[in-house]
């Protein structure tokens, strides 16, 4: 993938780059702005070399038309306060390619940004139909001289502002994208050892084909969330009301029985009768959840378990909360692991999405871990070893 560097003098140029700005928002209030400052390194270099530099990016699921629960003014406001330090103004048009943009970027100047309005608004941008994306793609190639993808978030959708728009100009990837390539690179070619993923979240669903790849790979696999009620229930156990999907318990015997050496499970659960932060919480042991209770994280053991685990390695990637730790109750063992994260002599990947989240909500700063990812599902897909069409596309010529 060439580099910002090979695209040679961008003074005057207009650069055409698209960022993940797909930030949680309540009320036009930004509750994570995590995606944003990882955007910034990019935007700054291209405007310190004098480029006028056009942002394009998404937030949510307009489907496809204009919605003012979208729209990504709070995001341009917060990317202002961000830049305003380096001296960059930043400014906003109104539509995606339409004629606020089109003036907002005649009238840009050399080191000033511009973010148009969420590409989602426009229904070719995620398209099945290649021509539709295509049309949207010259819309957007004809508002610049050059393209950089920076949205790692994104680099796995065949998207117009992802995937065309990148045929259509000379591109390179950002530092963000070439970040995390580098980052995903060490986890899944020859790893330092010990290897320990963690995973959790909701599904075990979501993360068949990562587990399936990461099994051959990792040396312990620890598993927590709603998840782990799936392997639970496969080993014989009472779930209670907790979640379970009961069209997984085959394959998750399989894990179990092809793995039982690497598969770490909690050994107690915090248990509670509601989904609620006010629900009486209790610590119960993995093999003896009460039937009328479900469980919301992996219990204090389980917690130090886990953490013992990861500080013995020298590589960790964690995807997945441990439990709900929105709610103080069911946080302990989310917080057990960024902890333990945060400790590792080696490289700790917290792999974006809810765990990112999780962390920040929690206390920890960005730097207190090795690479906090802007991946989420990209993220995944890298490391169940699919072609990312965002990436393979940046290759090209």
């Amino acid at each position: 993938m060439k580099t910002i560097e090979d695209l040679g003098d961008l003074a005057g140029q207009r650069v055409l780059v698209r960022s993940d700005l797909n930030v949680p928002i309540k009320d036009e209030v930004i509750g994570d702005d995590g995606r944003i400052r990882a955007s910034l390194p990019t935007l700054v270099k291209l405007a310190k070399a004098g480029a006028k530099v056009i942002v394009t990016a998404h937030l949510g699921r307009p489907k496809g038309e204009p919605n003012p629960a979208y729209t990504l003014a709070p995001v341009a406001k917060r990317l202002g306060e961000l830049l305003q330090p380096e001296g960059i103004t930043v400014h906003f048009a109104g539509d995606v390619t339409g004629d606020s943009a089109q003036t907002a970027v005649q009238d840009l100047d050399e080191g000033e940004v511009l973010l148009l309005e969420n590409v989602r608004y426009d229904p070719r941008e995620e398209s099945k139909d290649e021509a539709e994306r295509g049309a949207l793609a010259d819309e957007l190639a004809a508002l610049a001289d050059v393209f950089v993808s920076d949205g790692f978030g994104v680099v796995h959708r065949k998207q117009a502002s992802v995937y065309d728009v990148a045929r259509k100009l000379p591109h390179a990837a950002g530092g963000l994208v070439l970040a995390e390539v580098e980052v995903l690179k060490k986890l899944t070619e020859e790893p330092a050892r010990p290897y320990v993923v963690v995973l959790g979240g909701a599904k075990v669903s979501d993360k068949l084909a990562v587990i399936d790849n990461l099994l051959a790979k990792a040396d312990k696999l620890l598993i927590g969330g709603g998840m782990v009620f799936t392997f639970l229930k496969a080993q014989g156990h009472e779930v209670g009301k907790s979640l379970l999907e009961e069209d997984q318990l085959d394959i998750v015997r399989g894990y179990l029985k092809e793995a039982a050496d690497k598969i770490v499970l909690p050994t107690d659960i915090v248990v509670a009768p509601e989904f609620k932060a006010d629900s009486p919480a209790t610590v119960v042991a993995a093999d003896a959840i009460p039937a009328d209770q479900l469980g919301l994280d992996i219990g204090p053991d389980s917690g130090k378990a886990f953490a013992a685990e990861i500080a013995g390695a020298k590589t960790v990637f964690w995807n997945g909360p441990m439990g709900v730790f929105e709610m103080a109750p069911f946080a302990g063992g989310t917080k057990a692991v960024a902890q333990a994260l945060t400790e590792v002599d080696g490289l700790s990947v917290v792999g974006g999405g809810d765990s990112a989240a999780a962390v920040r909500q929690l206390g920890f700063a960005d730097d207190a871990f090795g690479h906090i990812s802007t991946g989420g599902g990209a993220s995944l897909e890298y490391l169940e070893g699919k072609e990312l069409p965002g990436l393979a596309v940046l290759e090209e010529d």
